[in-house]
């Protein structure tokens, strides 16, 4: 794995304004970084990253399986006693999954060490499944990189395969919603591009501000309704589904003949709580770090670990610690949620940038990579995106 430089395209912004890439810098700070971009060799995809994505998310399903049948475990992860039933029925009827992003810290060499799992609302996949394919071809066209220069992206026609196979299990008139908030651009790119996907798998589709939705009530049961107050029976939402439970929706979400994409069972998987309670089951797996509930540590954690709380988002309320010294905090609104502490692994640094690799996942398969660097040890949502190559 390298990082090398090289030469941007000359028009970038019309590039990217052209194809709706509208937040390739946000407020005024560069997001979308071309003029560098990681190197890797296919071995250190297959075995390093795709293999290891695969064994995760495989021991994440197996853990869903337990945890769904223990009163215990949803308590200990947070989820609400009065949505453990509608939790767990998702996961019994294999409610299906659309796609989730394993985070790694990895260099090149060793195991990948496994962060955590972007399993519900992960973003950056526009860029990940079209625009970094888009700069490849480009790069490659102006002779900047070799012709058998490949990535490992299969993100695009992944997803519309995806859409063709939750076709069958929409409700109702079939129609798949899409939602985001109004003030992410990023999010609504993020849901432009899947929506797009599913319309090429022939899914009809529509879409409907957070804000905008409503409830009402259909056949006896709520629903969620749009703007227009038309039922809404299928659902993406790029929103999570602890923001849900404090809402006015979170009363209703239980008892609604709303489908949900992602599916309830994935609030398990999108919760933090799942470190320790994997660590408990693989002990000494090569891709996991010690982990711990807080205030259930044990000796192997050491004087070095991330404090993370159950539900956080971009990076907040995460405390770095290192030999017993804070040497990090980022601050936010999930103080007041309980924490996990993970065995320190720092990311491996290029020039002055820390680099985090998320290995995505469509249906239950590691099919591209998103590579985000920042200044500091924890990654937040404006870390700059990375091209990257396989080459070799």
């Amino acid at each position: 794995m390298l990082r090398r430089e090289i030469e941007p395209r000359k028009n970038l912004a019309a590039i990217a304004e052209d194809v709706g890439f509208n937040f390739h810098t946000i407020d005024g700070e560069v997001y979308w970084q071309e003029d560098r971009f990681y190197q890797f060799t296919l071995e250190q995809i297959e075995k390093d990253l795709e293999e290891p994505t695969n064994d995760i998310h495989a021991m994440c399903l197996d853990l869903v399986d337990e945890v769904v049948k223990d009163e215990y475990l949803l308590n200990k992860l947070a989820i609400p006693s009065h949505l453990h039933d509608w939790v767990a029925t998702s996961w019994k009827k294999r409610d299906p999954s659309l796609y989730g992003r394993v985070d790694f810290s990895y260099g090149g060499k060793g195991s990948a060490k496994f962060l955590e799992y972007n399993a519900q609302t992960p973003t950056s996949l526009y860029e990940a499944g079209f625009f970094q394919w888009n700069w490849l071809a480009d790069q490659v066209d102006s002779n900047n990189l070799p012709s058998h220069s490949d990535q490992f992206n299969k993100l695009q026609e992944a997803f519309i395969l995806r859409f063709h196979h939750i076709k069958k299990s929409l409700k109702g008139f079939k129609e798949l919603y899409f939602a985001c908030c109004k003030e992410s651009s990023e999010d609504r790119a993020t849901v432009d591009y899947m929506r797009d996907c599913a319309h090429q798998a022939g899914v009809q589709t529509n879409f409907v501000f957070i804000e905008d939705m409503g409830m009402g009530m259909h056949h006896g049961a709520p629903v969620f309704t749009d703007h227009d107050d038309y039922v809404i029976q299928n659902i993406f939402m790029l929103y999570p589904f602890e923001m849900m439970y404090g809402d006015n929706y979170g009363q209703f979400m239980h008892h609604t003949e709303t489908q949900f994409f992602e599916p309830p069972w994935k609030a398990i998987l999108s919760n933090k709580g799942i470190l320790p309670l994997l660590w408990e089951r693989h002990k000494g797996h090569p891709n996991l770090l010690p982990s711990y509930f807080s205030g259930e540590e044990k000796a192997d954690l050491g004087g070095s670990f991330v404090s993370k709380p159950l539900f956080s988002r971009e990076g907040e309320n995460i405390d770095v610690v290192d030999e017993g010294k804070l040497i990090q905090r980022v601050d936010g609104m999930y103080g007041h949620i309980p924490t996990i502490k993970q065995k320190f692994h720092a990311l491996p640094k290029f020039g002055s940038d820390y680099t985090l690799i998320g290995s995505w996942v469509i249906g239950d398969e590691a099919l591209g990579l998103t590579i985000r660097e920042d200044n500091s040890l924890v990654t937040k949502d404006t870390s700059r995106f990375i091209p990257h190559i396989i080459l070799g």
